[in-house]
């Protein structure tokens, strides 16, 4: 039942809107107009803060900021910027992409709200260890806004967070993450037909990542935030480097492609619900891609060494426009201007949009890179 009415969806324009992804760019609308668009005002400070330049000694936490960002950008920074985008541009168009970007936009003003409440109402332990989130800031929150009553409500709305956070972190992360980067492998592999398109090599495949990622989960969030210190910036550069280079073969194309998705974002064509349709599915992708307002951010940053939330919350604001704004967007311009044949299937309803299709645009000029 809680399900159901988590991911209820109206009819709008000729698509489906949920309910859910309504809720969270109204928040984010909210959230950018209250703080007068402090994600445009306070860009250049939350990089320093990121950098180090104002970091306390003595402050309680277990990691650093940058520490903390990656951590959290480690779980947004994924599929849903590879995969997600695919699907985006094949059922939304081209102008899905311009949607996205707005939704991130959006969506750093939503970032800075909870991690700032995460960090604010987060417990200290004795041993030094902090714990922090939706089930933490819900309960205290309310408490000193409504008192006993709030205080109710909020453990009420903190079983909730902490059920849908565990239902999103296995359904809408852990299991799309593994499904499709085992579809990639199988893929370059030969296909089905390989020795990894077996029933047996899908057992392995799942088996090592639950192993791999086991080893790091169970040394806590100093052990997450060593190694994704490390790999998300290299992950995110390469990734980067790669887009570029397929953008730069293309150079030529680039006004052309810019052009088509700003045209699709206002007249889409062959789009069920058009330019409804194309923000729709672009909002939902974005709000699948960098987690904003979705609670399970402040659970990574509020181990961060601070004295003060709010610098914490500066930080949080980065992690939609990395991965949102720019990597997003990235995936999107490399899809439409090395249009691979994948994508015109995808678009013409003759296969399913994913991994494979931004794996194909690669392909078109790094055929290694697959």
């Amino acid at each position: 039942w809680l399900v159901e009415v988590v991911f209820y969806s109206v009819p709008v324009g000729g698509t489906d809107l949920p309910l859910i992804v309504a809720w969270l760019v109204v928040a984010g609308l909210v959230f950018t107009g209250w703080f007068g668009f402090l994600q445009l005002r306070k860009f250049r400070l939350a990089v320093d803060v990121v950098r180090g330049k104002y970091d306390e000694k003595g402050s309680a936490g277990e990691v650093n900021h940058f520490q903390a960002l990656t951590a959290a950008v480690s779980g947004t920074v994924g599929l849903g910027n590879i995969a997600g985008v695919a699907v985006a541009v094949s059922i939304g168009g081209p102008g899905a992409t311009f949607w996205m970007i707005l939704c991130g936009l959006l969506g750093m003003a939503t970032k800075f709200v909870e991690v700032t409440l995460g960090v604010k109402y987060r417990e200290v332990h004795a041993d030094g260890t902090v714990s922090g989130g939706p089930m933490h800031y819900l309960p205290k929150g309310l408490a000193d806004r409504f008192g006993k009553n709030g205080r109710t409500l909020g453990k009420v709305l903190a079983v909730l967070a902490s059920f849908f956070v565990l239902f999103f972190g296995l359904f809408g992360g852990n299991l799309f993450q593994v499904n499709q980067s085992y579809a990639q492998l199988v893929s370059v592999t030969g296909g089905e037909d390989g020795a990894m398109g077996s029933s047996a090599g899908a057992l392995f495949f799942g088996i090592l990542i639950a192993a791999l990622v086991g080893i790091v989960l169970l040394g806590g969030i100093r052990s997450i935030a060593s190694v994704t210190s490390k790999l998300v910036p290299a992950m995110a550069g390469i990734y980067i480097a790669a887009c570029l280079v397929v953008i730069g073969v293309n150079a030529g194309a680039v006004p052309s492609a810019v052009s088509t998705i700003i045209e699709g974002a206002f007249n889409p064509e062959g789009v069920a619900g058009g330019v409804l349709g194309a923000l729709i599915i672009g909002f939902k992708r974005a709000a699948f891609s960098n987690e904003a307002g979705l609670g399970s951010a402040p659970i990574a940053h509020s181990a961060v060494k601070t004295k003060h939330p709010a610098s914490e919350g500066l930080v949080a604001l980065l992690e939609p426009f990395i991965d949102t704004v720019v990597i997003c967007t990235m995936t999107a311009l490399t899809i439409v201007i090395a249009n691979p044949a994948s994508w015109a299937e995808a678009r013409a309803g003759e296969s399913i949009g994913g991994v494979t299709i931004t794996s194909d645009a690669f392909e078109t000029v790094l055929p290694w890179f697959p």
